[in-house]
């Protein structure tokens, strides 16, 4: 029977049943691909409230989509504004301002939520 995770313990022996239930041969909504599917669930649960991920800061969250997209720091100056600006930007020595954040997200579609994060 499924239930919440509370402890370590449990945890490991969730993780060790997605293991073995992902090595093999699973159809769709079998027991077992329902069983994968719920201890999936629960475990994301746990680990959402145990091991807690940041956002990252604003100008490593550009940096980032930048990878992602495979753009150049040059990609960067129509929506900012100019490449000294950019620069500053980059260098954390001026923070975005709203206008560079909505274009940010419009253009770029990195999440607004991390655009606002605090930063030095």
């Amino acid at each position: 029977m499924l239930k919440p995770i509370r402890t370590k313990k449990e945890y490991k022996k969730a993780l060790a049943r997605i293991y073995d239930l992902m090595q093999s041969e699973l159809k769709v909504n079998s027991d077992d691909y329902n069983e994968l599917e719920l201890l999936s669930i629960i475990v994301e649960d746990y680990e959402d409230k145990h091991f807690p991920i940041d956002l990252p800061d604003p100008v490593e969250a550009i940096k980032f989509r930048l990878e992602q997209l495979n753009l150049g720091i040059s990609s960067l100056v129509p929506i900012i504004g100019s490449k000294s600006r950019t620069s500053e930007i980059l260098n954390r020595k001026r923070k975005l301002s709203i206008s560079m954040i909505r274009n940010l997200n419009r253009k770029l579609k990195i999440p607004a939520s991390s655009l606002i994060e605090e930063y030095d």
